[in-house]
């Protein structure tokens, strides 16, 4: 199959080395013309909504899908009448909004914190009342365009709201009660157009300021309820959605509780370590899941931490000392905040994972 991917970054080309190797083709879309998913196969370099752009994007595709969810949705209804998307464009537009997000995980009977909407040009007097309402601390965010960590303050006293930047205040917000959290956990399956699921094991994460930094999969002493509770979510919303693809729920863990932060209806960062530390990784079940394939198994091979490299790239050749790990670098220009690669190790104990861990994180000291 010829694919079409919306999006041209690193989950673009981890998904087209992964289709590639089970006989797919790619072709991308992105307006950007250095594009490190464009060496792995054709890039149309367009807005995501210029008619002639996409004309050319969907010119003999099989189907399409996305590596991001921040696309206009008018975008989708360009592509040519019958040619399938996957996952389904609902999925997109409420992994859009963060609003939007919690009340679908309210409508399904998922735990989450409490939180409450505010309507952009609404008073600051009506945020201060719903801010009291809700109770502080409190977390205020914009309902769209949020990821790693931007558009979201924490308001720790009422008079902290009076120093918020008024161009926040000028768009839809919610807010969304603190939540003093154990350990942050996602959960990531792949379900098949014929309606079977994969559920991959629970990740641990570590975020610094918004970004992810650091994975450990499996989790370290998840209970079985623990993993119940996260299945029992995904399955509810790849049932509900008629989803086709790989999803991720983002939680907090609080007291043995699993509370869900947001989703995200594509392959995830914190899934990454799959391409080694599984049988079949977050990646090629996504292509197996879309093109009409079996799911492969999602079965883990050993223990394994994640690292991302984050703003600039450590001295590789020190690393490269380092046994058993596996480097990915993404050829993106550094910046502050920016992911330009991830390394994995996978290891078959603990005492092997800790040893083989401490060499990647003395070569990380300074550069997130």
């Amino acid at each position: 199959m010829r694919i079409g991917v919306f999006g041209a970054g690193q989950l673009g080309m981890m998904l087209a080395e992964a289709g590639i190797k089970i006989g797919h083709t790619f072709r991308f879309i992105a307006p950007e013309r250095d594009s490190v998913a464009a060496k792995f196969g054709e890039q149309v370099v367009s807005s995501y909504t210029d008619p002639e752009g996409i004309q050319r994007f969907a010119r003999d595709i099989d189907l399409a899908t996305f590596e991001f969810e921040n696309i206009d949705p008018a975008a989708l209804d360009l592509l040519p009448a019958g040619l399938p998307v996957h996952p389904c464009p609902r999925s997109l537009i409420i992994g859009q909004n963060r609003l939007l997000e919690k009340e679908y995980f309210r409508g399904l009977g998922i735990g989450h914190a409490r939180f409450a909407g505010h309507k952009a040009g609404s008073s600051k007097e009506s945020l201060r009342e719903s801010c009291e309402a809700l109770g502080f601390p409190l977390v205020l965010k914009t309902c769209r365009f949020g990821y790693d960590g931007k558009g979201q303050v924490l308001l720790s006293t009422p008079q902290e709201l009076e120093q918020v930047d008024p161009q926040l205040l000028n768009q839809d917000l919610i807010l969304e009660e603190f939540v003093p959290f154990d350990r942050e956990i996602s959960a990531i399956a792949a379900r098949s157009r014929a309606g079977k699921i994969a559920f991959y094991p629970l990740v641990q994460n570590v975020h610094r300021n918004g970004i992810l930094v650091e994975s450990r999969a499996p989790a370290p002493n998840a209970s079985r309820e623990l993993k119940k509770q996260a299945q029992v979510a995904l399955t509810r919303m790849l049932q509900d959605l008629d989803y086709c693809g790989v999803l991720a729920i983002e939680f907090f863990e609080c007291s043995g509780k699993l509370l869900a932060n947001e989703f995200a209806p594509r392959v995830h960062n914190s899934g990454h370590w799959t391409i080694e530390g599984c049988r079949t990784s977050q990646f090629e079940n996504h292509i197996r899941a879309i093109s009409g394939a079996e799911l492969g198994d999602a079965a883990p091979l050993g223990l394994t931490r994640m690292f991302n490299l984050i703003g600039r790239l450590p001295d590789l050749s020190r690393i490269s000392e380092v046994p058993a790990k596996n480097i990915h670098i993404y050829g993106k220009s550094p910046r502050p905040g920016r992911k330009l690669g991830h390394i994995t190790v996978v290891a078959a104990s603990e005492d092997e994972l800790l040893s083989r861990s401490q060499g990647i994180e003395q070569c990380l000291i300074g550069c997130h």
